[in-house]
């Protein structure tokens, strides 16, 4: 059960995890590291009271069940409070890391992955000749892949404005 919602809590957290790994922390990052602290001091809270429970003897595996369920929900809102916190923490530190993205080097370098392929239909034999056909074949090309270097930008460019999904909550304890 600890596991599962360590396993939660890092889930949530992975989003900005290469945002972290800069020197400098923005007030987004120091908001995230702060809530994280609370929110891991209340699921170890959570986790000792719930091992309490299923440690208790004279209870049976239905009402420890029932116990470690009712507390749960007592918890429930701190996770949920976290993970909506968190979705809208990574959202902003998104935007500063894109903020820093050079878009112009990332078409650069795009780019010049394509030059040699240019290079090598510029020397081709069929370019030199006027056949309409070829012209129109090696225009389709060009135009494909002109769009397989938009649509890989627009990916990248989404990637880093579309905020993460929310984990899904880890599941109360099933009843026994």
């Amino acid at each position: 059960m600890i596991r599962a919602l360590s396993l939660a809590a890092a889930l949530a957290l992975l989003p900005v995890s290469a945002a972290m790994a800069q020197e400098s922390k923005t007030a987004a990052e120091v908001q995230l590291e702060a809530a994280a602290a609370v929110f891991e001091a209340k699921m170890e809270e959570f986790g000792e009271r719930a091992e309490d429970i299923q440690d208790d003897d004279t209870l049976d595996e239905t009402i420890k069940g029932l116990r470690v369920a009712a507390l749960w929900s007592e918890y429930q809102p701190h996770v949920t409070a976290f993970t909506a916190m968190a979705t809208q923490q990574a959202g902003e530190i998104a935007n500063q890391a894109l903020a820093e993205i050079d878009i112009d080097a990332v078409v650069a370098e795009a780019l010049a992955g394509l030059a040699p392929m240019v290079d090598g239909l510029a020397t081709n034999g069929a370019w030199a000749q006027a056949d309409p056909d070829q012209l129109v074949t090696y225009g389709l090309m060009a135009d494909y892949a002109v769009g397989q270097s938009l649509d890989a930008i627009e990916e990248v460019e989404e990637a880093f404005t579309a905020p993460p999904a929310p984990p899904a909550p880890p599941a109360p304890p099933a009843e026994a």
